[in-house]
């Protein structure tokens, strides 16, 4: 019907200007959105499996019949066929469907391909873990595209299950009851959702729970991390030009603080190793680890007054715990900055 198209891409553009809004609410940047039907039409899919043909990937071929399928339920039917199983795939995979056009997965190489083409890799692929069948597949499409093994690292992601006060929020399609993210952003902000998301790692189930994320206790992560930097803030607006004094670092010898200093020291290291491991996760375990040993320390001041960052009859012992304070407001800045976070300094 010659409605329908119209209506159509009035629908697709409506759809992405809401995603667009809400991945900016997010504070996430996307350079550029890619459609299968574009890639299609552009001849982008043709391309593809041409040069995969050219490699020697792609013949006409039959498949196995499917496991789990009696052999007279299998129709063997002759198919373009890219060659998955030599790059670790567990069978060899169809590019073209019965009336010749294009399957799913042969858009996927085609998308690869460009991405590829434009930045010589190494890729990250974002998947729901619904989707975890694919990863062999797509591993096989990258390698055989760009000669090399290890092009693609491909990352599954869990559920997230939205919990309110520990149970669970009910949604059903059918009624039309749910929550999008942007009612998540509009109840919780941005930061908390980032800073929450990161607080399992990404093959685990998350439970987000709306009453927990909202608390002003040790028990909302985000809040006890962002509390740390308020405090370390505090202090050093307390000791004012004091805080900028040079400092003799051999006079912290208390655990607490040699705690704090173990922590601060593993900081240049850890955010390597999860840049290289693609695991923000470890930075956001981190902050909490650095922000309970903060706060052990400055609970400690409070119990023992020998403890306190200022010391009045001790301006050397003074400069160093404000030189570590500020150290430790600086690693969590850090690593708040990292994860596109704000770091208040008053709360």
């Amino acid at each position: 019907a010659e409605w329908l198209e119209p209506v159509r891409s009035f629908t697709i553009d409506a759809m992405m200007d809401g995603v667009r809004q809400d991945l900016e609410a997010l504070g996430i940047s996307m350079d550029r959105f890619s459609s299968e039907r574009a890639l299609v039409d552009s001849g982008a899919v043709a391309a593809a499996i041409e040069r995969l043909t050219n490699e020697g990937h792609v013949y006409r071929g039959i498949l196995e019949p499917p496991k789990g399928k009696e052999p007279e339920d299998w129709e063997p039917r002759e198919q373009l066929l890219f060659r998955a199983s030599e790059f670790g795939d567990d069978t060899d995979r169809p590019l073209q469907k019965s009336d010749g056009s294009w399957t799913y997965f042969a858009s996927d190489v085609a998308y690869h391909m460009d991405k590829l083409d434009r930045t010589g890799g190494p890729l990250i692929n974002i998947f729901g873990v619904d989707h975890g069948g694919y990863v062999k597949r797509m591993n096989a499409a990258v390698e055989a595209l760009s000669g090399r093994k290890g092009m693609l690292d491909i990352r599954l992601c869990q559920l997230v299950n939205l919990m309110d006060n520990g149970r669970p929020v009910k949604m059903s399609k059918r009624a039309g009851t749910f929550v999008t993210v942007r009612d998540v952003i509009d109840s919780v902000g941005a930061d908390v959702i980032r800073f929450i998301m990161l607080t399992r790692r990404s093959e685990q189930t998350l439970d987000f729970d709306f009453a927990r994320v909202t608390e002003q206790s040790r028990d909302n992560p985000v809040f006890y991390v962002q509390y740390a930097h308020a405090r370390a803030c505090s202090v050093l607006r307390q000791a004012g030009e004091d805080a900028a004094a040079e400092a003799a670092m051999d006079r912290l010898d208390h655990p607490a603080e040699m705690d704090v200093l173990r922590h601060l020291a593993s900081w240049p290291k850890l955010v390597i190793s999860a840049a290289n491991a693609h695991e923000p996760h470890r930075i956001a375990f981190f902050l909490m680890d650095l922000a309970a040993s903060f706060h052990a320390l400055w609970t400690a001041g409070r119990e023992a007054p020998e403890l306190r960052f200022i010391r009045e009859d001790d301006a050397a012992l003074t400069a160093a715990r404000l030189r570590l304070v500020k150290a430790t407001a600086l690693v969590i800045r850090s690593g708040l900055g990292v994860l596109a976070i704000e770091a208040r300094e008053e709360m």
